[in-house]
């Protein structure tokens, strides 16, 4: 069997699994051969099918989702190693670094909370004049790919990763004050009902936020005005209905806010300051 031919029968067999069955086989196929995804379809596709996709596929089949697999996902531009420890970065999420190099294009000094893989915090290092960054993470196995994608892309200069839980007293006594504050914290409403390769595997300390998905901004948002410099902003991610919430809480502890949306047009980021 041909890759081509491989492809085309996995991409069937994922029809049950995925809205993008087609796209992820070529993923995989292209992970396993390692190449890029346009070189394997420019070059590749008439060649002996490698061994071992078929295990691919199936891990697919079963819903672990394809950054999990291949282990990378792109955002902004960078290749970010990823693993089950960590959130996978979406497209969505790029809404809060648009709205943070508009906001700050020259970066400054830059904290991101809840770093996970640290994709905030190292796509606005490497877009603008940012001179340093902090990404702090209650997850060590977290802080562990953070580091290493901070390595990878050359930013470990730049970029430092700590440990800390903004639920527990005195964690942000250390971490001095900011120009640029990011954050992705986890904001899913108790029993949403999530896609299976979402609620199977991505952690859920990352996702869950309480019955109303609010818990963590109401701890969060009072104390970022004592980590804030003069000027300095602030960016949360959101879920979709949730910005007249967060805008209320954002006033009650004194910010102005602006509602971000993604390029689907839904309510993805405030902006406050």
């Amino acid at each position: 069997m041909t890759i081509g031919e491989a492809i085309r029968a996995a991409a069937q067999q994922l029809a049950a699994t995925s809205d993008t069955a087609r796209l992820d086989a070529e993923l995989l196929m292209a992970h396993l051969e390692g190449v890029s995804r346009s070189e394997l379809l420019l070059y590749r596709m008439r060649e002996p099918a490698p061994p071992g996709f078929a295990a691919l596929v199936e891990r697919r089949a079963r819903h672990e989702p394809v950054a999990y697999i291949t282990g990378r996902q792109e955002f902004y531009g960078l290749t970010l190693k990823v693993t089950p420890a960590t959130l996978i970065p979406r497209g969505d999420s790029e809404t809060l670094v648009e709205a943070a190099l508009a906001l700050k294009p020259d970066g400054g000094r830059v904290l991101d909370l809840g770093t996970g893989s640290g994709a905030l915090l190292l796509a606005v290092l490497a877009h603008s004049g940012a001179s340093q960054g902090v990404g702090l993470d209650r997850s060590e196995a977290a802080l562990e790919v953070a580091r290493s994608n901070a390595e990878t892309l050359g930013l470990r200069p730049q970029a430092r990763f700590v440990a800390g839980d903004w639920h527990a007293p005195g964690w942000a006594d250390d971490l001095g004050t900011f120009d640029l504050i990011l954050c992705n914290p986890p904001y899913v409403e108790a029993g949403a009902v999530l896609d299976r390769q979402v609620e199977e595997f991505e952690p859920s300390s990352a996702l869950f936020a309480g019955p109303e998905g609010l818990d963590d901004y109401r701890v969060l948002i009072p104390q970022l005005r004592a980590l804030m410099n003069a000027g300095a902003g602030a960016i949360l991610e959101i879920g979709a209905n949730q910005g007249d919430a967060v805008s209320a809480l954002a006033e009650a502890a004194g910010f102005m806010s602006e509602l971000r949306r993604d390029l689907a047009g839904r309510a993805r980021a405030l902006v406050l300051e």
